[in-house]
């Protein structure tokens, strides 16, 4: 039997422009990204603990953005889903499905479409 918790360690969600996408994810949850190069791929990495899963945006030849593709859920954190939800279209996204709330031990759900054209998660936890 598998003794991992959680699989998940990684996430990349495809974008055409990097510099929209930064300035849309920048906006949306208030953060600052860390810019990477690595071989022939540039990077945008979202803040998180080092012994915690992570994720960037992601361009390379071989990614390309849609809203047919992985859905990744991000976590808003300790801010209210509706604050996040509210900077969505200011920073060039628009709405995908409005808030699902999941019950009480688990918390809320809503999604977006990013400046790229992918749909993206966020969820929120309960209390």
């Amino acid at each position: 039997m598998n003794t991992i918790q959680n699989p998940f360690c990684w996430t990349e969600i495809a974008v055409a422009d990097m510099e929209r996408a930064v300035r849309f994810y920048e906006a949306v949850f208030n953060t600052h990204l860390k810019r990477e190069t690595f071989g022939d791929t540039d990077q945008a990495i979202f803040p998180h603990a080092e012994d915690q899963p992570g994720g960037a945006l992601f361009k390379a030849a071989h990614m390309q953005p849609g809203a047919s593709g992985t859905r990744a859920y991000l976590n808003v954190g300790t801010e209210k889903l509706d604050s996040v939800l509210g900077r969505v279209e200011r920073a060039g996204g628009r709405m995908d499905f409005p808030t699902v709330f999941l019950g009480d031990c688990i918390g809320y759900i809503a999604g977006m479409i990013d400046s790229e054209g992918n749909r993206v998660g966020l969820f929120s936890h309960a209390g």
